[in-house]
């Protein structure tokens, strides 16, 4: 695509723009409760448009070269993508865009860093092979290869015969059977009949495929790109990213000697300009109420107070009203009458009543939310700015000069006012000593209440006298920080829920798909991660637990955040910690540990597998000696000091949460994701790409949905197994001649455990025990009973 084409893109997305800020407005305006079902399709249909615009956004930017366009660009796709995670609530069909920028601008950074731990790692382990390897003599260690090999043969050797005797016995039966003579005539028949057979069954084919074609059930052969066309579009793409990475840097540069060049010619100017008004003001004041004012302090603006055009009477008064608030407000909450408190018991109790004799229904209202005032913004900044601005000025894809002039004079306006506030307080100081023969008074600002609404206390520093990079060593070598394994998220397969909004009609909870368990970790855990304008703005989240049988894929998705965002991973599973820091300042010392390397290099992800271990109901005799619960207080202080715009976030995982403290469990992590089996539909993607991971193109020989059928009960990681076992290299080797049947993977899929469904069950009947379940249900039985009274209503009318 050209440059042309982006910019016409970026036009028609913010045309959609500014359709969903006009819708935004009703959506605050309170709702009856009768009409929740269309409140929730308004607010369904709002969080899908923000998907599409999300990825629209997502792709200009990508793409935009112009160093000043892409800035602006930047802020909207983080307001939209964080108006995405405010309207998460909803249900969605649509896959979650992942914003490319999170690893593409820092890729330095993780490249460094992956170096640092590829090195730590190869100072690891030589030393780790010395410790472990056995003495073995040279002699032994030959006999032990030799036996080794000569096993391997023979079992090659086994296999070349048997397929060699069945090949023989398939010969011999057909010669067998070629034995009876035809005439002639039949023989010719015999021909003509497999020969018209032929035709006929390609012709099928053909009018089969024709039909799937016409109903889009099969791509047409014009639709199917070829990979030279796949690789060029690719190779356009990285081309235009190195023109950004070329452009941002002429933009940096032009940056610097813009604001020196202001800073040499303007810079006097604007100091006079500003100790002039400055001035003037004092001798207003002084003229108006017989003293020179209090000049106004920096924590309040210092003196932007001055320059917001108003009269010197007006700026002396806005600060005493200040500090006459800032105490009325203490007086009023320290003050609040027995009277107030019973009049809203009975309010509340008048309200409860009502509710109950039906005479009035509750109200709906959607939060105002965080991120609209930054869409507003930057869709202004467009219209003002960028809307009508004719592309032909800068066909290079260059900066505006005047643009940048503009941005850079604010800045330098801002850092000469802080230095001519210094010199006018002196000046202040000076005046009221030459003219009012009194000393300065230092305007009194309001005093900080104590107490548990000041916020968290900051947490001590245990190893203050310690750099980065010793502690990143030391966790590294203990094992708590290790290498991520590339995983990407969409490589977790899974389909959608078709029939959940059914179920959810039919009062019937619908257990979610993998797809869906997809959709919540890119927005529970990779959007938050990625951006930290995003995470300090989004509803906060610092843990997520991931409930569900061994296999479903639960570590997977812990790899797949952290290859998204590129977090480091931490390991906090109590078999990982066995011996490890002992005692209890030891246990202090690496959980401190753990979080400070996570919040100094973050985006970071700490992983506890096995998570109920820590949460233990009852010890089990064997696990006493790793004694699970040790970090369990350390770890719940660290987790509560993380607050928006610390990108740290704790993942859990669990196949027995029955085993631990329900309260303890729920505190700890905020979001719980249940994992169930995978439905028929999830089935069958994952037959169909794990199969073609393997490099076997699927045929219509091998039936898919008969394997989707024979594996319910089966997780993702048994027909993995089932797979690889089956398409070994010596049975690739052999697809030309013998095509892949269903029956080949029954044989290895009934040596592998299946979850049966008391398993399933018994971790529905957890997770419904949980808060969030109960929430769940509760919401599913209003829902039920609000659309079984709309029908009953209905219904009366209709008589």
């Amino acid at each position: 695509m050209s440059e042309g084409a982006y910019q016409r893109l970026w036009d028609a997305s913010h045309v959609t723009l500014q359709e969903l800020l006009d819708k935004e407005q009703p959506l605050l305006e309170p709702v009856p409760e009768r009409e929740r079902q269309s409140f929730q399709y308004k607010l369904s249909s709002l969080y899908l448009y923000y998907l599409g615009l999300l990825r629209r956004l997502d792709k200009v930017y990508d793409q935009m070269v112009q160093p000043q366009k892409r800035r602006l660009l930047r802020r909207l796709l983080d307001g939209v993508a964080g108006r995405v995670l405010e309207l998460k609530d909803e249900l969605a069909d649509l896959e979650v865009p992942i914003p490319k920028y999170f690893l593409l601008e820092q890729s330095i950074t993780l490249k460094e860093r992956q170096l640092v731990l590829m090195e730590i790692l190869a100072r690891i382990e030589p030393m780790s092979i010395e410790e472990s390897s056995p003495e073995l003599s040279r002699t032994e260690a030959i006999i032990l290869v030799q036996r080794a090999e000569r096993a391997r043969q023979g079992r090659l050797r086994a296999k070349f015969m048997q397929q060699i005797r069945k090949e023989e016995e398939r010969d011999q039966k057909i010669r067998e059977e070629g034995r009876c003579s035809f005439s002639q005539n039949q023989a010719a028949v015999n021909i003509q009949k497999m020969w018209r057979g032929c035709l006929q069954r390609k012709r099928t084919q053909q009018d089969r495929r024709l039909e799937m074609e016409f109903i889009g059930m099969l791509p047409s052969p014009n639709e199917v790109e070829h990979p030279g066309v796949i690789s060029q579009a690719c190779l356009v793409e990285d081309i235009r990213r190195l023109r950004q990475t070329e452009k941002e840097e002429e933009f940096q540069l032009a940056l610097s000697r813009a604001h020196t060049s202001l800073i040499e010619t303007e810079g006097p100017d604007i100091k006079e300009k500003m100790k002039e008004q400055i001035r003037q003001w004092f001798i207003e004041c002084h003229s108006l109420t017989g003293r020179f004012p209090d000049y106004p302090d920096e924590a309040m603006g210092g003196s932007y107070l001055i320059f917001a055009d108003k009269t010197p009477e007006q700026v002396r008064m806005e600060l005493e009203l200040q500090v006459q608030e800032s105490k009325k407000k203490d007086q009023e909450k320290n003050k609040e009458s027995e009277n107030e408190i019973k009049e809203k018991k009975k309010k509340k109790k008048g309200k409860e009543d009502k509710t109950k004799k039906g005479e009035t229904d509750t109200m709906l209202k959607m939060m105002p939310s965080k991120f609209i005032p930054v869409i507003n913004a930057g869709h202004e900044e467009y219209i003002k700015v960028w809307r009508n601005r004719h592309e032909s000025a800068h066909p290079s894809q260059t900066f505006d000069l005047e643009t940048l002039r503009e941005e850079n004079r604010k800045q330098v306006e801002v850092e000469i006012r802080i230095q001519v506030d210094e010199l006018m307080r002196q000046e202040l100081k000076n005046l009221r000593l030459a003219v009012d023969r009194e000393e300065g008074r230092p305007l009194k600002a309001p005093k900080k209440k104590s107490g548990k609404k000041m916020g968290k206390k900051k947490e001590k520093d245990l190893t203050p006298n310690r750099t980065l990079d010793s502690l990143f060593e030391e966790l590294v070598i203990c094992g708590l920080l290790k290498k991520n394994e590339t995983v990407a998220l969409k490589d977790y397969v899974g389909d959608y829920l078709y029939l959940g909004s059914i179920l959810n009609l039919a009062n019937k909870l619908p257990m979610p798909s993998l797809f869906d368990i997809r959709q919540n970790m890119a927005l529970y855990g990779v959007l938050r991660l990625g951006s930290p304008d995003i995470h300090s703005m989004a509803p906060l989240i610092r843990s997520i637990l991931l409930v569900g049988p061994s296999g479903i894929g639960k570590k997977m998705l812990v790899k797949a955040v952290c290859t998204e965002t590129g977090a480091n991973l931490f390991d906090l599973s109590p078999s990982n910690l066995q011996d490890k820091y002992p005692g209890k300042t030891g246990v202090q010392m690496m959980v401190h540990m753990v979080f400070k390397v996570a919040r100094l290099l973050q985006p970071s992800v700490i992983w506890i597998g096995n998570a109920e271990k820590n949460f233990y109901k009852k010890v089990p005799k064997e696990e006493r000696a790793m004694d699970p619960k040790r970090i369990k207080k350390d770890l719940i202080k660290a987790l509560r000091q993380l607050g928006p715009g610390d990108r740290v976030m704790l993942i859990g995982t669990t196949a027995r949460p029955q085993l631990a403290e329900m309260n303890g469990l729920c505190r700890t992590y905020e979001r719980i994701l249940l994992l169930p089996r995978p439905d028929y539909a999830s089935r069958y993607v994952l037959w169909k790409h794990m199969i073609e991971t393997q490099g076997v193109q699927v045929t219509k020989s091998l039936d898919i949905s008969a394997l989707a059928k024979v594996s319910d009960g089966y997780t993702p990681g048994c027909i993995l197994q089932a797979t690889q076992s089956v398409l070994t290299e010596r049975r690739l080797l052999q697809l030309p001649k013998r095509p892949l049947v269903a029956s080949e993977f029954l044989g290895h899929l009934a040596k592998l455990e299946p979850v049966y469904k008391e398993e399933e069950e018994s971790l529905k009947d957890w997770y419904f025990r949980t808060p969030m379940g109960k929430k769940r249900m509760k919401l599913n039985k209003d829902q039920f009973e609000a659309e079984e009274a709309r029908k009953a209503k209905e219904k009366r009318k209709r008589k």
